[in-house]
């Protein structure tokens, strides 16, 4: 696939995402919205429901006192003047109840028969009389409310709000109008004057000194048709609103999990597939250069068995050494590029097979010392060894271990520019081996440090390298040390030099483990 097509499918995946998320934030905004008007409008009605009721339990107050008040003015009349009013009221009482009556037991006779105990005979008077009556006894109720409302006006303005409102009763109106109106989320409120001066705060065990959110703070008015300067308010607080609406859109929460998992599988997929494309861009840099390197070889070793086989070509002893030798080189160049195509092939493989044995890392460090210091000194180098590991046991596989070693030493040999100075050294930290592997060459870069270990990466030196090879060398390298359970790092400097450290665990630790 190429390239271009791939951005232009991330594009319009990545506009597709985009507006699904933010149709999905939209809608969960406005399911938010909704939820909090309605509990605002719940708790608004409530509050204004509790004033009220606070209001006319004030008013019945003044009413109740005021026919106290007329009912104790009236038994004392009544006590001055004697029985014979008495038995008069009982016959008023007496002509009410029985003013126009029906005899059921004679309805045969279909006969009305009036009362005349208050001495009307006719309807005509009946009705007369019981009007009057009732004119007089509304004139008495009102007057006992108009006595009632100028008492309250009066005296009402005048009285503390602690005077005017039962703490103990609002607070019960409160809980229940909130629990009518279907809110029953943990509050506390207090009584305020219009400064927000507190005059009263419930008892309930809640941390009011922080500053509340402004929107689930409530207040309402208390008398709020009164006409004062004096204005005190019912404020409420909800310190658990914001739980209770994101806990009423609980069901939104599984399509926005959904959503994120989408997402996030979308950037691994787009992440592999520049990977994937990488590695096989990688991949055919490799098999081109393979490709290139394996023709040199080849060519140079078919010339050189036709100069064999030509008559023409005269076969003294010297030449056939010369030829001889450029079939040797070139086999041997051979050799190595089929190592390392046996090397991919290792990467290849999920599970390798090794063969374990004890090794004396120190003498395998003395031996590769052996191999190369002729190498070595040819560069006018030097190459010294420092081997203060007293437990150099490990338990490795000799041919892929050893391979690691002489990897390590013939990069410091290749990357070279100046007479090679290399190090290398052995000692124990707690139950580990520590290798270093130190020279003076070109270094790396400290960009290149994480990638150096990657598999076909090389770093970069322009169009132009100088040292053949196919980036598997390190790879190969942090590959087997890894299957060995060790640890490799880098610390490189350009111009200076690169250190390699590696850290096994010795045959003791292994064993315990």
């Amino acid at each position: 696939m190429k390239r271009s097509t791939i951005i232009i499918l991330i594009v319009f995946m990545f506009l597709s995402f985009i507006a699904l998320i933010v149709i999905q934030a939209r809608y969960i905004n406005v399911n938010a919205e909704m939820i909090e008007n309605q509990f605002d409008e719940s708790v608004r009605r409530s509050l204004l429901s509790t004033v009220i009721l606070v209001e006319e339990n004030e008013a019945l107050e003044y009413l109740a006192q005021t026919l106290e008040a007329n009912s104790y003015t009236l038994n004392t009349n009544l006590q001055s003047k004697g029985s014979s009013l008495d038995s008069l009221n009982l016959n008023k009482i007496d002509t009410m109840a029985r003013g126009i009556t029906h005899d059921h037991h004679n309805h045969r006779s279909s006969q009305i028969h009036l009362s005349t105990r208050h001495g009307k005979a006719t309807i005509e008077e009946t009705s007369k009389y019981l009007q009057d009556k009732f004119r007089k006894e509304f004139s008495r109720s009102k007057t006992i409310l108009d006595q009632a409302v100028f008492r309250w006006l009066g005296e009402g303005s005048n009285k503390s709000i602690r005077e005017r409102i039962d703490f103990i009763e609002l607070n019960y109106i409160l809980e229940k109008f909130l629990t009518n109106n279907g809110i029953d989320l943990p509050f506390y409120y207090s009584v305020i004057d219009k400064k927000g001066r507190e005059i009263f705060r419930c008892k309930k065990d809640f941390h009011t000194d922080k500053v509340e959110n402004v929107r689930s703070v409530y207040k309402q008015r208390f008398f709020p048709l009164e006409e004062t300067n004096n204005e005190v308010y019912l404020q409420v607080t909800f310190p658990t609103k914001k739980n209770f609406i994101l806990g009423s859109m609980h069901l939104l929460f599984p399509t926005i999990i959904l959503v994120m998992l989408i997402l996030t599988i979308f950037v691994i997929a787009i992440f592999v597939i520049f990977k994937q494309k990488q590695l096989n861009n990688i991949k055919n840099d490799f098999v081109n250069n393979m490709t290139h390197e394996l023709k040199t070889p080849i060519s140079s070793i078919s010339l050189a068995s036709q100069m064999l086989q030509d008559p023409g070509i005269g076969k003294t002893p010297e030449s056939i050494k010369n030829i001889s030798k450029v079939i040797k080189d070139e086999t041997l160049r051979l050799s190595r590029m089929v190592e390392e195509v046996l090397k991919l092939s290792l990467f290849e493989t999920e599970q390798s097979t090794f063969k374990m044995k004890e090794m004396h890392i120190n003498e395998l460090i003395s031996h590769t010392f052996e191999i190369f210091s002729l190498k070595v000194a040819n560069k006018e180098g030097k190459i010294t060894t420092v081997l203060k590991a007293k437990d150099d046991l490990i338990l490795a596989d000799e041919v892929h271990f050893t391979n690691v070693i002489h990897n390590l030493v013939d990069n410091a040999l290749k990357y070279s520019d100046k007479p090679l100075l290399l190090n290398i050294e052995t000692w124990n930290e707690k139950n580990l081996l520590m290798i270093s592997i130190e020279d003076n060459g070109i270094g790396v870069p400290k960009e290149d440090h994480k990638r150096i270990f990657e598999k076909f990466y090389r770093v970069p030196t322009g169009n132009q390298h100088n040292v053949k090879g196919f980036g598997l060398g390190l790879a190969y390298v942090k590959k087997i040390i890894q299957e060995h359970n060790g640890t490799i790092k880098i610390d490189s400097e350009i111009n200076v030099g690169t250190k390699f450290i590696i850290a096994l665990p010795t045959l003791k630790y292994t064993e315990y483990e």
